[in-house]
């Protein structure tokens, strides 16, 4: 079937203008800025904000097929992040088990096909006993290998300088890593629970201080180092510290080897936050301070920083409550990111306050993500490409309630938040059914 969207503000490729895309089967057929052609199935835009389909680049979605009680699952994360406008995404290694092999990425595959609701493809996670065999895998049936330098959520930390030296001099993939100090952020846990332990002050509100800026500029430094001295290309995830935005350049993408990803978490939130929010914004690396949130901001305008990804990670609720030093780090963000980033693009009414934010965020969301990890044919609103597309409306209120979440560990900490857009049409592989994913296709 033919779908034609008519008269919709485009974004794209750095644009803004106004015309329609043809839609035919699972490919974009064709797109026009003046006269459209008849369409027996027509989507009146007229008013609204057509861009690509998010691509996410770092989820975790916490299902690889062998825990008994996921967090999250392949089923619920996925019509999640559909419904926020993200149609494709990236899902991460330290799931049970862990996708470190080849076999545990063919199994997390079958489980995908059968339950996403967007498309999908996996990172391998690197350990200290893998790299041999993880190097030898073919490079097209993975997205890229992720590099735990820090202990987060799953037990993958890799600390071995031997195997860290084979790994960016062999590897034939994008690393992206998870960059923290470990010795430091130890360091400061002990000491801090030998000064707190037991007193009203053992709050969230400690995280940054223990997982500080320290711990994330050493390891970005040492990481960075290492990947220019292998010529590795490389990407530090979830940057959250004004001082390792001096480790980055602001190159063409295509002249990059070492890039950079922040989360719409670190963009919203700060440290003042903690005292109302608690745990539920406990993340890793940690929410820090304003002035480095306004840096994160400033780092993306200036393209020191690439891509912006969720690094969703949903946990039950009553494992979030639990006393600061016992709650797990992680946010479910997926199904609102588009909406967070989007809130500084447009005010109450529908006006837009920044043309050039709103083309910035459309290239760190959709376009980069898909050349920096070689996605085919998505990211772009391109004639032949697939048909992952998105329909905003802008200047209409959409409040978050616990109602309206659709992640399985039913909480968010953005409850009560009133956006002031909507998503309002999400196609998949030019399906609006909810069905229709497939397997990401990459290149070397």
């Amino acid at each position: 079937m033919k779908t034609l969207i008519h008269n919709a503000t485009i974004v794209n490729e750095g644009r803004i203008f106004n015309g329609s895309v043809l839609i035919d089967g699972d490919r974009i057929a064709d797109i026009f800025e003046g006269e459209a052609p008849t369409c027996e199935h027509v989507v009146d835009a007229t008013g609204m904000i057509l861009m690509p389909g998010v691509i996410d680049t770092h989820v975790h979605f916490r299902d690889g097929g062998q825990s008994e009680n996921p967090a999250g699952t392949f089923y619920s994360e996925s019509r999640a992040a559909r419904a926020g406008g993200v149609t494709s995404v990236v899902d991460m290694p330290n799931t049970k088990p862990q996708t470190t092999t080849l076999e545990a990425l063919e199994a997390k595959e079958a489980l995908a096909k059968r339950d996403s609701a967007v498309n999908y493809g996996f990172m391998l996670g690197a350990t200290n006993d893998n790299i041999g065999t993880l190097l030898a895998i073919e490079p097209t049936r993975y997205a890229a290998i992720k590099l735990f330098l820090g202990s987060s959520t799953g037990n993958m930390l890799v600390n071995d300088s031997d195997q860290l030296d084979h790994l960016f001099r062999d590897a034939r993939k994008l690393i992206v890593a998870h960059c923290e100090e470990e010795a430091v952020v130890q360091a400061n846990m002990h000491n801090f629970k030998l000064e707190h332990q037991g007193r009203p002050t053992e709050t969230a509100a400690l995280h940054p201080q223990i997982r500080n800026t320290e711990a994330c500029f050493l390891s970005s430094y040492k990481a960075i180092e290492r990947a220019r001295r292998y010529g590795t290309r490389f990407h530090v995830a979830h940057i959250s510290t004004a001082t390792e935005l001096s480790l980055l350049s602001n190159f063409d993408l295509d002249k990059k080897n070492i890039t950079a990803e922040v989360t719409p978490n670190h963009l919203w939130f700060d440290d003042r936050d903690y005292t109302e929010l608690g745990n539920l914004i406990k993340c890793n690396p940690a929410i820090k301070s304003n002035d480095d949130r306004l840096a994160l901001w400033a780092g993306l305008e200036d393209d020191l920083i690439d891509t912006i990804a969720t690094d969703h990670a949903p946990h039950p609720l009553e494992a979030k409550q639990r006393p600061y030093f016992d709650a797990p780090s992680g946010i479910p963000s997926i199904q609102h990111s588009l909406q967070m980033m989007l809130e500084a693009v447009f005010n109450e009414e529908g006006g837009m306050r920044n043309e050039e934010l709103l083309t910035l965020i459309v290239s760190k969301m959709c376009h980069n993500p898909a050349l920096l990890f070689g996605i085919r044919q998505r990211g772009f609103i391109r004639k032949g490409y697939k048909a992952d597309l998105v329909l905003v409306r802008p200047g209409v209120e959409s409040k978050v309630t616990k109602e309206s979440l659709l992640y399985k560990c039913g909480w968010s900490p953005l409850e009560g938040q009133t956006f002031h857009t909507r998503i309002e049409h999400v196609w998949v592989n030019g399906d609006e059914t909810g069905s229709g994913a497939e397997a990401l296709q990459f290149s070397k």
